[in-house]
């Protein structure tokens, strides 16, 4: 073993508070000045960069994201698709009984390709979406965010200080298991993680224009299916007062400077939700598709003599 500065068998006391690097033939770890640091460790004879997030690459640079969701928990679904270059994998943890375990191995999976995880937590699961943080998620979509102290508190619990509240463990997925000095660590979280807040409550949309000037929040996702629900409009998606809010959320993101989105059925839906600013575009879920491709079947074979009942 070699080192820069003291031998290994140095005093733990002068090694905590040591700002050398000390190197052996398999591993690098960077001691920072303050006795309480976590001490971090780097992969030896390589440099890897700290992992970035794909859609706010493409919000940074004005281009439109494309997610799509995942419900089934095979890592194979995930794995495929982060390989075939989605922006994104909206995860819902919010309507389905997905154990943060299992979750995480999903995460994991989708690793070997460029997608972002954004994970959806229920409302007001400020301590479990640190975790889906840590395990990996790149973002997180908050859903029926109503006020803008509500939008406040996400960002507190999401963010490391000075932003935040967030605590630090600094040895998980996030951190590419101690691969990177901290501060680096805790700089790259506080910029790279998305904060989605869904506007779904008509109280939200009356509110929309303060929620979207809360520092941190980074998209305003209108939720139009539990939103017409609570117009009383249900599943009419085209009715002139859900047209008007689209457009209310549209606005207020770009007076604040900063995106918003929506789900969409089609290509033009998509066309006019970019047309009107909205970047944040989600389509499609694996368990729409796949009943899609079984009712094709049946509609096929049906006439053959097949019984499907």
């Amino acid at each position: 073993m070699t080192s820069i500065s003291k031998p290994f068998d140095a005093k733990p006391s002068s090694i905590r508070t040591t700002n050398r690097l000390l190197v052996t033939p398999d591993i690098r770890v960077c001691y920072r000045a303050k006795p309480a640091v976590h001490p971090v460790a780097c992969l030896s004879g390589a440099t890897l960069a700290m992992r970035k997030s794909r859609i706010r690459s493409k919000l940074s640079a004005g281009q439109p994201a494309l997610i799509t969701t995942l419900h089934f928990i095979d890592p194979a679904v995930y794995e495929m698709t982060s390989l075939m270059g989605f922006d994104g994998i909206w995860m819902d943890l919010e309507h389905h009984g997905t154990s943060l375990e299992t979750a995480s191995n999903l995460m994991r999976a989708s690793r070997v390709g460029m997608s972002d995880i954004i994970a959806r937590p229920a409302k007001g699961e400020f301590q479990r979406m640190q975790r889906m943080l840590e395990v990996g998620a790149a973002g997180l979509m908050y859903p029926q965010c109503d006020s803008a102290s509500e939008a406040e508190e996400l960002v507190h619990w999401t963010k490391f200080p000075p932003v935040g509240r967030r605590g630090c463990d600094a040895a998980n997925a996030d951190s590419e298991y101690m691969a990177h000095p901290l501060d680096e660590y805790l700089q790259n979280a506080n910029q790279e993680t998305l904060l989605v807040v869904q506007i779904e409550n008509p109280e939200a949309l009356e509110q929309v224009e303060d929620i979207a000037q809360v520092s941190g929040v980074d998209v305003l996702f209108l939720g139009p299916g539990d939103l017409s629900i609570r117009m009383g409009i249900a599943g009419e998606l085209q009715h002139p007062r859900m047209l008007e809010a689209k457009q209310r959320v549209a606005a207020a993101a770009r007076s604040a400077n900063i995106h918003w989105g929506l789900p969409v059925a089609s290509p033009e839906e998509a066309a006019a939700a970019i047309e009107l600013g909205a970047r944040f575009i989600c389509h499609n879920a694996d368990i729409i598709l796949l009943r899609a491709g079984l009712t094709q079947i049946k509609q096929s074979f049906g006439p053959l003599g097949f019984d499907f009942e």
